[in-house]
Parts: structure tokens; sequence; C-alpha cells
């Protein structure tokens, strides 16, 4: 699944890309989700973490807690996705090192909202997501494209 566009109605149908590409993820890729608010990056989100295999439906956008994980179950289970949102830091690549972000992050895929340029040094992305919101409201075009693959 590379360089591909959907249109999607639906928050169903926007969940059902993600969970389709969750089948595509290794525990180091990284995927950028791009687009304006309110355009369905939490929504895709939440069908990467459904295709996962995590057991929530609590998927919401990390914006003032930075980072959301998953869990593929109750108690010691398996971390199966890690979000982060950068709307509300700076984008300043100190700023991130300081979090000790790439190292937070391993052994897990992630999907980043609002990734910037200080991120995009950190942790480049295997995946780039970027869906937008057509002016009927309803309609999305989410375009998926693979940048590189992780060892």
């Amino acid at each position: 699944m590379t360089d591909r566009e959907i249109a999607t109605r639906t928050a169903a149908e926007t969940e059902a890309v993600g969970e389709s590409l969750a089948a595509s993820l290794t525990a180091t890729d990284v995927v950028y989700l791009v687009g304006d608010l309110g355009a369905g990056k939490t929504t895709l989100a939440r069908g990467l973490a459904r295709g996962l295999g995590a057991q929530t439906r609590e998927v919401a956008s990390p914006t003032f807690a930075l980072l959301n994980e998953y869990a593929a179950g109750a108690g010691a289970a398996p971390i199966v996705l890690r979000h982060l949102d950068l709307y509300r830091l700076a984008d300043d690549p100190k700023d991130l090192a300081v979090l000790g972000l790439p190292d937070a992050l391993a052994g897990a895929p992630v999907c980043v909202e609002w990734p910037g340029e200080a991120i995009r040094r950190l942790l480049p992305p295997t995946w780039e997501v970027t869906i937008r919101r057509e002016e009927d409201g309803d309609t999305r075009t989410i375009r998926i494209r693979i940048r590189a693959r992780r060892g």
C-alpha cells in the first residue's frame, strides 16, 4: 500500500483506512498524520490502534498529554501503538531532544499528528498520510505514501 489515494465519507470509513494500513506496519515504523484541524487524523489513528490489536476504543488526540500509548490488553500487555501530537510544541529540535522522544518511542509503531521539521530530523517518517477535508464537509481524501523502510 504505497502512494494511494482513498476517498472516505464517514468516520468508520476513515478508521477502516487506518486499520488497513496497520497490517503493513512494523514495530519500527513511524506514521505522520498530516491535515488541518478536523481533517480526521485522530480518527485514522483510532483505526491504526484497532488494526494493531489495541484493546481500547478510547483513542483521543494527545494534544495536552503529548503522548498516548495503546496496549493489546490489560495489565502488562505490550504497547501496540504510540500516538504523539506535536500541535502545541515549538518546532525546535532541542525541545524534542530534551524530551528524549526517539528513545521513548522505540519498540512500537508511532503515529505523529502535526509533525514539524524538528521531529522530521529526529524521527523521520516511514509513512506519510495526508488527510484533506473536501468542500462538501463529509468527504476526506486520504493520501498514503511510503517514505522509507526501517531496519
